[in-house]
C-alpha cells in the first residue's frame, strides 16, 4: 500500500491560522503540499490486483467530482456533492489508501483518517477548518442526500475505472471481484442507470471472449 510519504510535517505549531482566523501562507503551502501527495498515493485495490500504471487517489475523486458536476438531479446541491467528492479521500495523503484487504477495522480507519483531516485542516483558517472537516464528516456518517449519492458515486467511478483496466490490459472480466464488491449498493436513478450500461458494454466483451466466433 502507497502512503503519504509527507505526512509527518501536517502539524505544525500554532496551526495555519493567524490571529482574527485569517491563513498564514506558510499554513496553505504546507496543506498544499500534502494533499498533493494525493497525486502520488496509488489506489489500493489496484495495486493488489497487479494493475499496471494504476490510478493515484486524486485521479478517482477528479472523475467523481467531475460525475457531480455533471448530475441532473435538481433535488440534490450540486455544489455540495462536488465539495464531498473532493474531500471525501482527503485523508490518505496522510494515512494512504486503506483497503479492505488490509484487515483494517473500520474504527481503526476512521480513528486515522480522522486525526488526519484534523492535522490536515489545522493548516487553515478557522472557516476553511470548520468547512473542509465538516465536509468530510458528512460524507462519513452518510448523513444527507448529498453524501449518500457521493457515495454511490465512489463506487460507481471504482467499476467503471475496473472495467476500463479490463479493456487495457484485454481481459474481459478479471475484476469481477470490485463488481461482486457493490452488489446492491446502487439506490439513484442516475447511477443506476449508468452502472446498467456499463454492465451492458462489459458483459458483451465478456461473451465475445467466450464465444469469439459466434
Amino acid at each position: 500500500m502507497a502512503a503519504g510519504g509527507a505526512g509527518g510535517g501536517g502539524g505544525g505549531a500554532g496551526g495555519g491560522s493567524l490571529p482574527g482566523g485569517r491563513m498564514a501562507a506558510g499554513g496553505l503551502l504546507q496543506f498544499l503540499r500534502l494533499v498533493g501527495q494525493l497525486k502520488r498515493v496509488a489506489r489500493t485495490g489496484w495495486v493488489y490486483r497487479n494493475v499496471e500504471k494504476p490510478e493515484s487517489v486524486s485521479d478517482h475523486m477528479y472523475r467523481m467530482a467531475m460525475m457531480a458536476l455533471v448530475t441532473e438531479d435538481k433535488s440534490l446541491s450540486k455544489d455540495r456533492c462536488i465539495r464531498l467528492a473532493l474531500v471525501h479521500d482527503m485523508a490518505e495523503c496522510i494515512v494512504g489508501d486503506i483497503a479492505p484487504a488490509d484487515n483494517i477495522s473500520k474504527e481503526e480507519k476512521h480513528r486515522r483518517e480522522e486525526a488526519a483531516m484534523q492535522q490536515l485542516t489545522q493548516l487553515l483558517s478557522e472557516d476553511l477548518r470548520k468547512e473542509i472537516y465538516e465536509l468530510w464528516e458528512e460524507y462519513e456518517n452518510q448523513s444527507t442526500a448529498e453524501a449518500k449519492f457521493v457515495k454511490q458515486l465512489d463506487q460507481c467511478e471504482m467499476i467503471l475505472q475496473a472495467f476500463e483496466y479490463e479493456e487495457l490490459e484485454k481481459a474481459p472480466g478479471r475484476l469481477q471481484d470490485f463488481y461482486d464488491s457493490t452488489a446492491g449498493k446502487f439506490a439513484h436513478p442516475e447511477i443506476l442507470q449508468l452502472v446498467s450500461v456499463i454492465n451492458t458494454e462489459r458483459n458483451q466483451k465478456i461473451a465475445a471472449t467466450c464465444h469469439p466466433h459466434s
